[in-house]
């Protein structure tokens, strides 16, 4: 049984008939041979009735020691009760009951509220009061009665988390919450009252790399003295509170643009001036911060702090320890609304199935007879047009979407090696998706439920991916080849991805760069670069796919060096149609 469950039962108990509390001094009743008055001593709970027209003021015996009132006789009455209540409570008792708005239909009018007395000089206590009012006549309260209990370790409680829900634990500023509450009232009256307001985003520089050399609780200890320092260099009126880990904001009242720049020049100068002690030694601290000056540049908290944002990433981008105020930049509004087309558009392909496969033949060298088809994305745009990969997937990188069309163009290639048992092909990965925990339960159970495809497929990643993190492309590699699949390094010589580190991944096959490929007739440079790169990968037992071979020249050229495949226009080029299959070629994309 909740609270409320179980003192309305206590009132029902205690109040029968009307809602009187038997025994002039409200000792409660009997239940099941138990006196209640023991039940509600051992819970906390004191009963009190109050006949308004005399003031009288009825308790339960155990009142003095709920409410820790020595004597008893103070709080005989209503107005001696109400003695004990602290002025400051935003509801009393006799608020509740003498102000109430509702009407008494009979039954009498339910409350609760909390509020606090202070029984001694030295003591408050905070007080639930739950009860129920009844009107007499005329309609006006001529009774009451309820139970009462101290909760001040829950109260304290709610207290504390009231405060964590507005201010930061670490630095007792407020957090993000509140600072934008106050940041749209500030714009609210910059707007109305035809002012401006300002706003500084100011991050911590480096804070990964102090965490990692003096440990977080230094970092804690750097960042609560950083908020000190920020404070003390505020205006009166201003309001810091903190966005983030390393982050803090200012909100500037009747701030013009020359007002920001100056606070913030303020901000940058005190906080590097000195180190910040902490318990595993002094820090060297600096800030970079960005601002923005409202309603002229924003007319939304979400914009304020979007184009502040914008403005540090331009500070950080020039020099840390620096301030940038944000400026309109029409390249970069467009930029942001062919984005938001771009995301658009490739969700709607995604979700109307216009993604599609196209297949571009890859031979072996010496016979020219056909060895492996790479999978190409291929995009139908809303208006029949049609997208290549170069077209999509680096917006789609940029957008954070391209592991939803590398998952997609993943379920077709298997759907398409399924129907064609003798299929050799090869699909390519962005970086981004070989660490993606989707992508790779996709092909783990991809392969675990068509038995026979992971023996024919070949995983094509750039070097570029080689190159951002050897170590966790090792890992690709292996956990790709124990799925029995094959791994290709796509655009080899692009990069600058060692032979050492080569050997160390375990790939399978090298593509050359079409870059180097496609002047090998006519570019000695071209032709020195991609032999060499040849004659290593036959030391290290790799095979080789020249791609973007142009004509039958470079073709022999490639064969006599040891090339194993050639891609590319002599070969042919993508089609929709699929080229293991018997029937003309239809139009190339």
């Amino acid at each position: 049984m909740n609270d409320s469950s179980r003192q309305d039962s206590i009132h029902q108990d205690a109040n029968h008939n009307g809602g009187d509390v038997s025994g002039t001094d409200a000792s409660p009743r009997s239940v099941a041979g138990v006196e209640a008055g023991d039940i509600l001593a051992s819970v906390g709970d004191a009963l009190y009735r109050w006949d308004i027209e005399s003031d009288a003021l009825s308790w339960s015996a155990n009142a003095g020691d709920v409410l820790l009132i020595r004597d008893p006789g103070t709080i005989a009455s209503g107005r001696g009760y109400a003695q004990l209540v602290e002025k400051n409570n935003a509801q009393t008792r006799f608020d509740a009951v003498m102000r109430s708005e509702q009407h008494d239909g009979g039954r009498g009018v339910s409350y609760r509220i909390q509020y606090c007395i202070r029984p001694g000089s030295d003591q408050t206590l905070w007080i639930e009061d739950t009860g129920r009012w009844f009107a007499g006549s005329d309609g006006k309260p001529v009774r009451a009665h309820g139970v009462v209990r101290a909760i001040n370790e829950r109260h304290e409680s709610e207290r504390r988390l009231n405060y964590l829900a507005r201010y930061d634990s670490l630095t007792g500023e407020p957090n993000r919450a509140h600072l934008i509450e106050v940041l749209e009232k500030s714009l609210e009256d910059a707007i109305r009252f035809r002012s401006s307001c300002g706003f500084l985003l100011i991050a911590i520089d480096n804070l990964a790399q102090i965490n990692e050399s003096y440990g977080f609780e230094a970092a804690d200890q750097m960042i609560a003295a950083v908020a000190r320092r920020i404070r003390k260099l505020m205006r009166g009126k201003d309001t810091l509170g903190r966005i983030s880990g390393n982050k803090f904001g200012i909100v500037l009242r009747d701030c013009t643009p020359e007002d920001l720049a100056v606070a913030a020049e303020r901000m940058l100068t005190g906080v590097h001036d000195e180190m910040v002690p902490t318990a595993n030694g002094a820090i060297a601290v600096t800030v970079t911060i960005g601002g923005v000056t409202a309603p002229r540049h924003a007319r939304t908290a979400a914009e304020v702090l979007a184009r502040a944002q914008e403005a540090l990433d331009t500070a950080k981008g020039k020099r840390r320890g620096s301030f940038d105020a944000y400026r309109p930049n029409i390249e970069r509004e467009m930029l942001r609304r062919e984005n938001v087309r771009a995301t658009d558009a490739i969700v709607a392909a995604l979700n109307e199935r216009r993604i599609f496969l196209a297949y571009e033949t890859v031979v072996t060298a010496i016979n020219r007879a056909p060895a492996f088809y790479e999978c190409l994305m291929r995009v139908r745009g809303a208006d029949g047009s049609l997208l290549g990969a170069n077209d999509v997937v680096p917006v789609a990188e940029r957008l954070g979407l391209v592991r939803l069309l590398d998952h997609r163009v993943l379920e077709l290639v298997v759907e398409e090696m399924v129907a064609a048992p003798s299929l050799q092909a090869s699909l390519n990965v962005s970086p981004g998706s070989t660490t993606d925990p989707d992508w790779w339960a996709g092909l783990d159970s991809l392969l675990r439920a068509n038995a026979g495809v992971a023996e024919r497929l070949i995983v094509e990643i750039t070097e570029s991916a080689v190159i951002h993190d050897i170590d966790e492309t090792r890992g690709f590699v292996a956990r790709v080849k124990d799925l029995g699949c094959r791994i290709a390094i796509d655009d080899f010589g692009a990069g600058y991805t060692s032979f050492r580190n080569l050997r160390k991944l375990g790939v399978d096959i090298l593509k050359i760069d079409g870059a180097f490929v496609q002047n090998i007739n006519r570019s000695e440079d071209d032709r020195a670069f991609v032999r060499t790169l040849t004659d290593l990968a036959k030391r290290l037992k790799l095979a080789t796919v020249a791609e973007w071979v142009q004509d039958e020249q470079a073709a022999r050229t490639l064969e006599s060096w040891g090339c194993d495949y050639l891609q590319g226009a002599f070969v042919g080029l993508a089609s929709v149609e699929r080229p293991w299959l018997p029937g003309p070629i239809a139009q190339t994309v």
